[in-house]
């Protein structure tokens, strides 16, 4: 989440998807913010631009709304933007063994983040190391959800 937004404690929300249409219909969502969540009903979402805008019950002034700014929105499935073929939910990555080519196992996808240049997974190793790799098809194969497991084509983009 962004700045606040006027007087009334609503704050500047950016969707990673680029889509929000599937926030109008959110009536509660849980706040997560230096490892830290909370629960807090919405009391309003008004799109703007490219953006939302978005009143939470017990924030009504811009002093309480500035605390909120860097807070990642957890929403219910039920609220999630649709995905399109070959678009995966970050929370459904994380937990997916990254494995070679061969199937010898590399590590556990732990988070999915936004870089510069694109998604980057971040991958703990077998040996404890956390590694970056840029999460695009030229790296990464599909995901079999059925067995957990995720393709890594070129293992040597974990070495360094």
């Amino acid at each position: 989440m962004g700045d606040p937004f006027g007087l009334k404690g609503l704050v500047k929300v950016k969707s990673y998807s680029g889509e929000t249409g599937h926030f109008l219909q959110l009536k509660k969502a849980t706040l997560k913010k230096d490892g830290t969540e909370k629960s807090l009903d919405v009391d309003e979402v008004i799109p703007q631009g490219g953006g939302l805008l978005i009143r939470f019950a017990g924030i009504d002034t811009p002093e309480d709304a500035r605390l909120l700014k860097g807070s990642e929105i957890i929403a219910s499935r039920k609220y999630a933007s649709p995905l399109n073929e070959g678009e995966y939910y970050i929370e459904d990555l994380k937990g997916l063994e990254a494995v070679a080519l061969d199937g010898k196992a590399l590590g556990e996808i732990t988070n999915v983040i936004e870089g510069g240049g694109g998604f980057l997974a971040e991958i703990k190793l077998l040996s404890g190391e956390i590694k970056l790799a840029p999460f695009r098809k030229e790296f990464f194969g599909e995901v079999n959800f059925e067995e957990n497991k995720i393709t890594l084509f070129e293992p040597w983009i974990l070495e360094s």
